[in-house]
């Protein structure tokens, strides 16, 4: 796949995508003979991992470190179990905070609502 198909299918930019490649989040990507970037199956497994990580809030850091254990190989197992481990920590505990600020909006969206009703 080409770069445009891949921002379109991922919804990243060409440029967050040279950047994921420039920083060694993503392997060097191979190139057809005019240039231009081919993506394979493997790079768009990393790039829908990269994306997910994100959006759970893993930073760049993180992930570049996680990545560079990867390409250790496997005597690095354990450092990414437990890397992954206190990266999903973090995200419940996030979640959890966000579930409290849901209900509290909740609360209060529902006493406007009787105060607007007591108001007719």
């Amino acid at each position: 796949m080409t770069i445009t198909e891949v921002s379109k299918k991922f919804d990243l930019t060409p440029e967050t995508l040279r950047y994921y490649e420039k920083i060694g989040l993503l392997d060097p990507i191979q190139r057809k003979s005019n240039g231009i970037r081919d993506y394979s199956e493997e790079d768009l497994k990393r790039i829908e991992f990269i994306k997910c990580m994100r959006q759970a809030g893993l930073g760049i850091e993180v992930l570049k470190r996680y990545i560079d254990l990867l390409n250790k190989g496997d005597k690095t197992l354990l450092d990414r179990k437990e890397l992954l481990l206190e990266q999903r920590r973090l995200l419940a505990k996030r979640m959890e905070e966000m579930q409290e600020t849901l209900s509290h909006l909740d609360y209060k969206i529902e006493n406007y609502e009787k105060m607007l009703i007591n108001k007719k």
